[in-house]
Protein backbone atom coordinates (compact mmCIF):
# COMPACT_ATOMS: atom_id res chain seq x y z
CA UNK A 1 0.00 0.00 0.00
CA UNK A 2 2.95 2.18 0.96
CA UNK A 3 4.92 1.49 -2.34
CA UNK A 4 1.40 2.25 -4.30
CA UNK A 5 0.50 5.26 -2.74
CA UNK A 6 4.72 6.90 -3.55
CA UNK A 7 4.25 5.72 -7.23
CA UNK A 8 0.90 7.65 -7.09
CA UNK A 9 2.30 10.75 -5.75
CA UNK A 10 5.58 10.31 -7.59
CA UNK A 11 3.47 9.79 -11.33
CA UNK A 12 1.20 12.51 -9.90
CA UNK A 13 3.96 15.29 -9.66
CA UNK A 14 5.74 14.14 -12.88
CA UNK A 15 2.74 14.86 -14.83
CA UNK A 16 2.25 18.41 -12.68
CA UNK A 17 5.53 19.64 -13.84
CA UNK A 18 5.38 17.56 -17.02
CA UNK A 19 1.79 20.43 -17.66
CA UNK A 20 3.43 23.62 -16.37
CA UNK A 21 6.84 23.09 -18.44
CA UNK A 22 4.65 22.46 -21.57
CA UNK A 23 6.13 18.96 -22.53
CA UNK A 24 2.15 17.95 -22.64
CA UNK A 25 -0.71 19.67 -22.74
CA UNK A 26 -3.63 19.47 -20.13
CA UNK A 27 -6.11 17.13 -22.47
CA UNK A 28 -3.21 14.60 -23.52
CA UNK A 29 -2.72 14.75 -19.54
CA UNK A 30 -6.59 13.60 -19.12
CA UNK A 31 -6.27 11.50 -21.21
CA UNK A 32 -3.31 9.37 -20.13
CA UNK A 33 -4.94 10.00 -16.72
CA UNK A 34 -8.32 8.18 -17.51
CA UNK A 35 -6.34 5.64 -19.50
CA UNK A 36 -4.44 5.16 -16.38
CA UNK A 37 -7.63 4.79 -14.15
CA UNK A 38 -9.47 2.35 -16.21
CA UNK A 39 -6.37 0.54 -16.85
CA UNK A 40 -6.99 -0.47 -13.37
CA UNK A 41 -10.14 -1.71 -13.42
CA UNK A 42 -9.10 -4.44 -15.71
CA UNK A 43 -7.50 -8.10 -15.72
CA UNK A 44 -4.12 -6.52 -16.40
CA UNK A 45 -3.97 -4.63 -12.77
CA UNK A 46 -2.52 -7.78 -10.98
CA UNK A 47 0.14 -8.13 -13.72
CA UNK A 48 1.26 -4.42 -13.96
CA UNK A 49 1.51 -4.26 -9.70
CA UNK A 50 3.86 -7.55 -9.36
CA UNK A 51 5.65 -5.76 -12.35
CA UNK A 52 6.16 -2.34 -10.39
CA UNK A 53 6.60 -4.56 -6.53
CA UNK A 54 9.15 -6.48 -8.55
CA UNK A 55 10.89 -3.22 -9.67
CA UNK A 56 10.78 -1.97 -6.19
CA UNK A 57 12.03 -4.65 -4.55
CA UNK A 58 15.10 -4.90 -6.69
CA UNK A 59 15.41 -1.26 -6.24
CA UNK A 60 15.49 -1.79 -2.60
CA UNK A 61 17.96 -3.82 -2.77
CA UNK A 62 20.60 -1.98 -4.10
CA UNK A 63 23.26 -0.80 -1.87
CA UNK A 64 26.00 2.32 -2.24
Amino acid sequence: MAISLSVVLLFAIILVVMIRGGSIKPGPAVVAVLFGFFLASTGMAPSIQRFMDSIAQSINQISF
